[in-house]
């Protein structure tokens, strides 16, 4: 066996994996997520827009820092999951059937 076989084998030569998401970011993540939830049950019909203004004035302005970083990703999955729909702009939210029914008793 040549030392180059043995080399490539060595715990130096291994992909290094993301470490795994802290109960912290998850958090954060769902605490965004009860936001957006809260304000839709005040406004629980489907098909009812939450425009760019409205994520300004109810939920971007009470985020921490820590929160802002997981808004993308609550976004995404809100949507992901069937809850709400994305219009091209990113930042246009459009409440879905399945998010009328959920969100009334949903906690994140």
């Amino acid at each position: 066996m040549s030392d180059k076989s043995n080399e490539l084998k060595t715990p130096h030569n291994k992909k290094r994996k993301a470490p795994p998401k802290s109960n912290g970011e998850l958090n954060y993540k769902n605490q965004v997520k009860q936001m957006f939830s809260s304000w839709f049950k005040e406004h629980n019909r489907v098909g009812y827009v939450m425009t760019k203004q409205d994520i300004v004035k109810n939920i971007i302005t009470k985020l921490t820092s820590k929160q802002e970083n997981s808004l993308e990703i609550a976004i995404k999955e809100l949507n992901k999951d069937g809850y709400i729909e994305v219009r091209e702009d990113g930042l246009t939210l459009i409440l879905t059937q399945k998010g009328v029914n959920d969100f009334k008793k949903m906690s994140f």
